[in-house]
Protein backbone atom coordinates (compact mmCIF):
# COMPACT_ATOMS: atom_id res chain seq x y z
CA UNK A 1 0.00 0.00 0.00
CA UNK A 2 1.15 3.30 -0.85
CA UNK A 3 1.87 5.34 2.72
CA UNK A 4 3.00 9.22 2.35
CA UNK A 5 6.48 10.04 1.58
CA UNK A 6 7.70 13.04 3.28
CA UNK A 7 9.26 15.70 0.75
CA UNK A 8 13.17 15.44 0.09
CA UNK A 9 15.07 18.32 1.80
CA UNK A 10 15.86 20.51 -1.23
CA UNK A 11 18.31 19.05 -3.68
CA UNK A 12 18.20 15.99 -1.84
CA UNK A 13 17.61 13.68 -5.13
CA UNK A 14 19.49 10.48 -3.09
CA UNK A 15 17.08 11.34 -0.23
CA UNK A 16 14.32 10.83 -2.34
CA UNK A 17 14.65 7.83 -3.99
CA UNK A 18 15.74 5.55 -1.02
CA UNK A 19 12.52 7.02 0.80
CA UNK A 20 10.93 5.74 -2.02
CA UNK A 21 12.69 1.87 -2.12
CA UNK A 22 11.73 2.35 2.02
CA UNK A 23 8.55 3.09 1.49
CA UNK A 24 8.11 -0.19 -0.87
CA UNK A 25 9.85 -2.45 1.57
CA UNK A 26 7.29 -1.31 4.40
CA UNK A 27 4.51 -2.34 2.33
CA UNK A 28 6.39 -5.89 2.34
CA UNK A 29 7.21 -6.00 6.06
CA UNK A 30 3.62 -5.18 6.79
CA UNK A 31 2.02 -7.67 4.80
CA UNK A 32 4.05 -10.13 7.03
CA UNK A 33 2.77 -8.21 10.40
CA UNK A 34 1.03 -10.86 12.84
CA UNK A 35 1.57 -13.89 10.78
CA UNK A 36 2.37 -17.20 11.75
CA UNK A 37 5.78 -19.07 9.49
CA UNK A 38 3.09 -21.58 8.12
CA UNK A 39 1.18 -19.11 6.70
CA UNK A 40 3.81 -16.87 5.48
CA UNK A 41 5.19 -20.13 3.85
CA UNK A 42 1.62 -20.73 2.23
CA UNK A 43 1.05 -20.26 -1.55
CA UNK A 44 -2.88 -19.21 -1.76
CA UNK A 45 -2.78 -18.86 -5.44
CA UNK A 46 -1.60 -20.82 -8.32
CA UNK A 47 1.62 -18.80 -8.57
CA UNK A 48 4.68 -20.11 -6.57
CA UNK A 49 4.88 -16.93 -4.42
CA UNK A 50 4.71 -16.73 -0.63
CA UNK A 51 4.76 -13.90 1.63
CA UNK A 52 7.78 -15.27 2.79
CA UNK A 53 9.72 -16.33 -0.58
CA UNK A 54 9.04 -12.35 -1.84
CA UNK A 55 10.81 -11.28 1.42
CA UNK A 56 13.90 -13.38 0.67
CA UNK A 57 13.59 -12.48 -3.19
CA UNK A 58 13.30 -9.00 -2.87
CA UNK A 59 16.51 -9.09 -0.41
CA UNK A 60 18.17 -10.98 -2.67
CA UNK A 61 17.45 -8.74 -5.46
CA UNK A 62 18.52 -5.83 -3.67
CA UNK A 63 21.78 -7.37 -2.47
CA UNK A 64 23.00 -8.43 -6.37
CA UNK A 65 22.01 -5.43 -7.46
CA UNK A 66 24.20 -2.90 -4.92
CA UNK A 67 26.61 -5.86 -5.85
CA UNK A 68 26.67 -5.30 -8.88
CA UNK A 69 27.37 -1.79 -9.21
CA UNK A 70 29.88 -2.41 -6.26
CA UNK A 71 31.44 -4.44 -9.16
CA UNK A 72 30.94 -7.86 -6.61
CA UNK A 73 29.89 -11.22 -7.05
CA UNK A 74 25.96 -11.30 -5.39
CA UNK A 75 25.95 -13.08 -1.81
CA UNK A 76 23.72 -15.69 -3.85
CA UNK A 77 24.27 -16.54 -7.29
CA UNK A 78 20.65 -17.42 -9.13
CA UNK A 79 21.06 -18.88 -12.48
CA UNK A 80 18.00 -21.10 -14.19
CA UNK A 81 19.09 -23.99 -12.04
CA UNK A 82 18.42 -22.42 -8.85
CA UNK A 83 16.34 -19.43 -9.59
CA UNK A 84 13.07 -20.65 -8.38
CA UNK A 85 14.89 -20.93 -4.63
CA UNK A 86 14.49 -17.10 -4.46
CA UNK A 87 10.87 -17.45 -4.17
CA UNK A 88 10.79 -19.53 -1.02
CA UNK A 89 11.99 -20.02 2.37
CA UNK A 90 14.02 -23.23 2.58
CA UNK A 91 15.52 -24.91 5.28
CA UNK A 92 15.97 -22.93 8.77
CA UNK A 93 14.75 -19.76 6.81
CA UNK A 94 12.20 -18.04 8.71
CA UNK A 95 10.73 -14.43 8.12
CA UNK A 96 12.70 -13.28 11.34
CA UNK A 97 16.03 -14.54 9.49
CA UNK A 98 14.78 -12.21 6.12
CA UNK A 99 14.01 -9.50 7.95
CA UNK A 100 16.84 -9.16 9.73
CA UNK A 101 19.31 -9.80 6.41
CA UNK A 102 16.78 -7.14 4.60
CA UNK A 103 17.76 -4.72 7.14
CA UNK A 104 21.37 -5.24 6.74
CA UNK A 105 20.87 -4.84 3.42
CA UNK A 106 18.95 -1.57 3.06
CA UNK A 107 21.27 0.10 5.17
CA UNK A 108 24.24 -1.30 2.67
CA UNK A 109 22.18 0.32 0.02
CA UNK A 110 21.38 3.46 1.94
CA UNK A 111 25.45 3.79 3.03
CA UNK A 112 26.50 3.16 -0.86
CA UNK A 113 24.18 5.47 -2.33
CA UNK A 114 24.91 8.15 -0.18
CA UNK A 115 28.91 7.88 -0.63
CA UNK A 116 28.52 7.60 -4.12
CA UNK A 117 30.49 10.33 -5.66
CA UNK A 118 27.52 10.93 -8.73
CA UNK A 119 24.22 9.42 -9.35
CA UNK A 120 25.30 9.69 -12.78
CA UNK A 121 28.14 7.00 -11.96
CA UNK A 122 27.94 4.27 -13.84
CA UNK A 123 28.57 0.30 -13.57
CA UNK A 124 28.61 -2.31 -16.27
CA UNK A 125 25.53 -4.86 -16.54
CA UNK A 126 26.62 -8.79 -15.81
CA UNK A 127 26.45 -10.57 -19.50
CA UNK A 128 23.29 -11.99 -19.04
CA UNK A 129 21.15 -12.91 -22.13
CA UNK A 130 18.85 -10.36 -20.86
CA UNK A 131 20.89 -7.75 -20.74
CA UNK A 132 21.86 -5.41 -23.88
CA UNK A 133 25.50 -6.39 -24.57
CA UNK A 134 28.12 -4.29 -22.74
CA UNK A 135 25.41 -2.83 -20.83
CA UNK A 136 25.67 -0.33 -18.69
CA UNK A 137 23.51 1.82 -16.17
CA UNK A 138 23.66 4.86 -13.70
CA UNK A 139 23.56 4.60 -10.09
CA UNK A 140 20.12 6.94 -10.22
CA UNK A 141 18.60 3.95 -12.68
CA UNK A 142 19.51 1.66 -10.09
CA UNK A 143 17.53 3.32 -7.57
CA UNK A 144 14.58 3.50 -9.85
CA UNK A 145 14.75 -0.17 -10.90
CA UNK A 146 15.21 -1.04 -7.01
CA UNK A 147 11.84 1.14 -6.32
CA UNK A 148 10.11 -0.62 -9.57
CA UNK A 149 10.88 -4.19 -8.47
CA UNK A 150 9.96 -3.41 -5.09
CA UNK A 151 6.87 -2.08 -5.54
CA UNK A 152 5.97 -4.69 -8.19
CA UNK A 153 6.59 -7.22 -5.30
CA UNK A 154 4.60 -5.10 -2.62
CA UNK A 155 1.66 -5.55 -4.69
CA UNK A 156 2.14 -8.82 -5.16
CA UNK A 157 2.32 -9.19 -1.17
CA UNK A 158 -0.80 -6.78 -1.17
CA UNK A 159 -3.18 -9.60 -2.75
CA UNK A 160 -1.13 -12.63 -1.26
CA UNK A 161 -2.21 -11.33 2.22
CA UNK A 162 -5.62 -10.15 1.38
CA UNK A 163 -5.72 -14.15 0.18
CA UNK A 164 -4.38 -15.46 3.37
CA UNK A 165 -6.55 -13.45 5.90
CA UNK A 166 -8.94 -10.71 4.55
CA UNK A 167 -6.61 -8.15 5.57
CA UNK A 168 -6.04 -5.12 3.20
CA UNK A 169 -3.78 -2.75 3.17
CA UNK A 170 -5.26 0.11 4.71
CA UNK A 171 -5.93 -2.54 8.42
CA UNK A 172 -2.05 -3.60 7.85
CA UNK A 173 -1.03 0.36 7.81
CA UNK A 174 -3.61 0.23 11.06
CA UNK A 175 -1.73 -2.25 13.15
CA UNK A 176 1.79 -0.79 11.98
CA UNK A 177 0.62 2.16 13.51
CA UNK A 178 -1.23 0.32 16.46
CA UNK A 179 -4.93 1.62 16.07
CA UNK A 180 -7.57 0.17 13.53
CA UNK A 181 -8.85 1.29 10.11
CA UNK A 182 -12.32 3.02 10.35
Amino acid sequence: MVTHVAAEANGDERGALLAFIEEQRGGIRRALLGLTEEQARTRPSASELSLGGLLKHVAEVEQSWIARAKQEPPAVRRDESNWHETFRLAGDETVASQLAYWEQVAAGTEKFIRSAPSLDDTFPLPPDPWFPPEGRVSLRWLCLHLIRETARHAGHADIIRESLDGKTAFELVALEQGGSWG
